[in-house]
């Protein structure tokens, strides 16, 4: 681990250099620990993929106090089969208007539209982190056979709750925004919500498990969204009981 300084009100700490689950999971033991022992003075945390950036109060501390008591952290035993963690569904709609590029990838990878579909829903994503726009999730655990590159010429607006495919990783824009990923289905869930504390109900270090719903079910699920009444799934599970790749 690394301790970097970020002007004088920040620092950065470093866990390697590389995206993995084993890094993820420490970062996230890291978070938690800090917000269990609720350090005075520590006024932001922004998990990245292999790296924390720590906004804390000057007047408190000063990069070296602040280093040795981040060290004194213990996240021993981080990513073990025992850990809980928070699997969160979401419903999607796959194909057709809301998902014009499932043909293409369907074409790239050789594999049968609703193969892709079976592939993308029998996977547990893990939230790598959130970035590019508030509550876009970059999520890992994709399968590898329906890695499919990105689209030549960004589109200028793609809508909330598309669901992409970029490379091979896969995600979700939150909302209204320019974007250059393979659309392959939309979800009727709001994942960023301005008026609401928190805005955005996915965190790093949380898991995505996708669910293909009809027309119909997405039209219901849609209106009770926009009624306020819908109840998203979210469930604390072992981390030895979910479905990765």
């Amino acid at each position: 681990m690394k301790y970097l300084p970020c002007g004088e009100t920040a620092i950065t700490i470093e866990f390697g250099n590389e995206i993995s689950k084993e890094i993820n999971a420490k970062i996230r033991k890291t978070i938690l620990e800090i917000e269990k022992q609720r350090i005075e003075g520590i006024v932001e945390i922004v998990p990245t993929y292999r790296s924390i950036l720590l906004q804390y109060d000057p007047l408190r501390w000063t990069f070296s106090d602040i280093t040795a008591r981040l060290q004194q952290l213990n996240i021993e035993g981080s990513g073990s089969e025992s850990d809980t963690v928070t699997l969160i569904e979401i419903p999607t709609l796959y194909g057709g208007e809301y998902g014009p590029d499932i043909d293409f990838v369907s074409e790239h990878t050789k594999l049968p539209k609703e193969e892709v579909i079976k592939r993308h829903t029998s996977v547990d994503y893990l939230v790598y982190m959130l970035g590019f726009i508030p509550g876009f999730t970059y999520l890992g655990g994709m399968d590898e056979s329906l890695a499919t590159p990105r689209l030549k010429t960004p589109r200028l607006q793609i809508q909330p709750g598309s669901v992409g495919i970029a490379g091979t990783q896969t995600g979700i824009y939150p909302s209204l925004s320019p974007g250059g990923w393979q659309i392959i289905g939309r979800t009727p869930l709001k994942l960023y919500a301005a008026d609401k504390n928190p805005p955005v109900f996915i965190q790093a270090g949380d898991y995505i498990r996708y669910r293909s719903v009809t027309p119909e079910e997405y039209a219901a699920i849609a209106e009770s969204v926009e009624k306020g009444t819908y109840q998203v799934s979210m469930q604390t599970i072992k981390r030895g009981d979910l479905h990765e790749v």
